[in-house]
């Protein structure tokens, strides 16, 4: 267990508004949001968005709506406000050009004028060369008159940030100490030759703006790290940061064949989940575990626990898989440890338009609530809950035919016949008692149980599993099950 850090921590989460968001992008957000609270600190919702051909509103309004369904508060940020606003990058603009400016006024940054098939070309002969092929450093110490040559040929330059020329050593909270020789890490472009500024500029300027003291985020961002400890220098010196900020680089999340789990996989969108019916508690217990465990023997978890325990040195560096079926697993684990009325409310999106196969009217709430705690024992996902008891509320069973082939063997009709006398004079106000009802006309056909209840959940559900039998006929009542028998009766008599 790592010490407690020694300043309040700050940390933050700051997605682009494009696209829907992915569950990559939810499990940066849960271990920001679980490390700041796990440590009493503020979590910084910013958002990203300078990037306007690829940003839109519809992708803001859903990232607002996805952390809110989440769970997930923060304390300074869009709808929250605070000290260091605005939260939109978008609006910050006068700040990343003021800060450019100071970048080439004390020679941190230059004006580079090289147009990109001149780069290219160079990039091409280093690699020939078996040299490093980032930026060479043409136009890191032009003189006046030579600028002002570029400049009369018309070309617009862009902004470099001036790397020093020395070792970069830093340790990472999740990977240990990294080092990157000055070599290999080139100067790079801070802003646009149209003025418009980079990430590269953006996201440090505002994390030291913002007084964030630890970093956490996806592997694929390592690379930039030491460019950005650079820069820190600079903004330190400046008077822009009060400091550097620790580093935690999370582990890829793969997909199918190894591959990391890109946003434009289909499983990678949060909407997915959301419409399938995954809990925010049972799909954030999953994603919690790409990278962290609780504990060794303990996969079920509440977030309470998870912030509790939570300590970023605890991350496995190594990719993690996405599996599915865990995830669903996972998630039926807490659907069961929901509270019966609980489970009923949230299962109801699905128990009408668009999802219900049934018209509104023929939902009856009194069914409802009597099935709900025995479907509440069989679900993965809440959009399951239409296929176990869309026969309480359709006027007749949709027929699986595999499931009528499968059920409905020689003899199947006399069987029928004998459970529909047996179930008529049955009590039912008992499932016990409609149990025995269809027992006694198995054992009239030398049947077990298990094989004279076949037929009978085909009749009236249509399908061979789904939620225990004898509960489901009591809840449907004498009349609706009679009828259905007499349905299956007529369709086997006409086969």
């Amino acid at each position: 267990m790592a010490s407690a850090p020694d300043v309040p921590v700050r940390v933050r989460f700051c997605p682009s508004p494009t696209g829907n968001p992915h569950v990559g992008l939810v499990r940066t957000a849960l271990f920001n949001w679980a490390f700041a609270r796990h440590h009493g600190g503020t979590l910084v919702f910013r958002i990203e968005d300078t990037d306007a051909a690829r940003d839109s509103e519809e992708s803001y309004g859903q990232l607002l709506d996805a952390m809110r369904w989440l769970g997930f508060d923060w304390d300074e940020g869009p709808e929250v406000g605070g000290p260091h606003a605005p939260y939109r990058q978008s609006q910050r603009m006068d700040l990343y050009k003021d800060v450019a400016q100071k970048l080439l006024d004390a020679g941190h940054a230059y004006h580079c004028y090289c147009s990109q098939e001149e780069l290219d070309s160079r990039r091409e002969a280093a690699r020939a060369a078996g040299k490093p092929s980032g930026y060479d450093g043409h136009c890191r110490d032009l003189t006046a008159a030579q600028a002002e040559e570029y400049r009369a040929e018309g070309r617009a330059p862009i902004v470099r940030f001036r790397m020093p020329d020395e070792t970069i050593t830093f340790t990472d909270l999740v990977r240990g100490e990294i080092t990157y020789l000055p070599e290999n890490v080139p100067d790079y472009g801070i802003v646009r030759a149209n003025g418009a500024p980079l990430y590269t500029l953006v996201n440090p300027v505002d994390d030291a703006l913002m007084e964030i003291t630890h970093v956490l985020r996806g592997e694929d961002l390592l690379s930039s790290t030491p460019r950005q400890i650079a820069l820190y220098k600079a903004l330190i010196e400046l008077g822009v940061a009060k400091g550097t900020p620790h580093f935690g680089h999370l582990p890829y999340v793969m997909g199918e064949g190894n591959k990391k789990l890109s946003k434009r996989d289909p499983e990678s969108s949060l909407n997915l989940y959301r419409e399938r019916g995954f809990l925010p508690e049972g799909l954030l217990n999953y994603l919690s575990l790409l990278g962290w465990s609780l504990s060794a023997d303990q996969d079920i978890f509440t977030m309470d626990e998870m912030v509790a325990a939570f300590d970023v040195s605890d991350v496995n560096p190594n990719p993690a898989r996405f599996d599915l079926k865990k995830c669903e697993a996972i998630n039926g684990d807490h659907i069961r440890l929901l509270d019966a009325k609980d489970f009923a409310e949230r299962c109801r999106p699905w128990l009408g338009a668009p999802f219900a196969p049934w018209a509104p009217e023929a939902f009856d709430e009194t069914k409802w609530l009597a099935i709900a705690p025995h479907a509440q024992t069989r679900l993965r996902v809440l959009s399951e809950i239409i296929d176990n008891v869309d026969f309480l509320f359709l006027a007749e069973p949709v027929f699986d035919e595999a499931s009528w082939n499968k059920a409905m063997k020689e003899g199947s009709d006399a069987l029928l016949r004998t459970a529909r006398e047996k179930l008529d004079a049955a009590d039912w106000n008992s499932a016990e008692s409609l149990k025995e009802a269809v027992l006694a006309a198995g054992e009239a056909h030398g049947l077990k149980l298990g094989k004279a209840q076949a037929p009978v959940r085909v009749a009236v559900t249509g399908r061979t599993v789904g939620l225990p039998l004898f509960e489901s006929l009591e809840i449907l009542g004498r009349e609706k099950t009679l009828a259905r028998v007499d349905a299956a009766l007529a369709k086997l008599a006409a086969q």
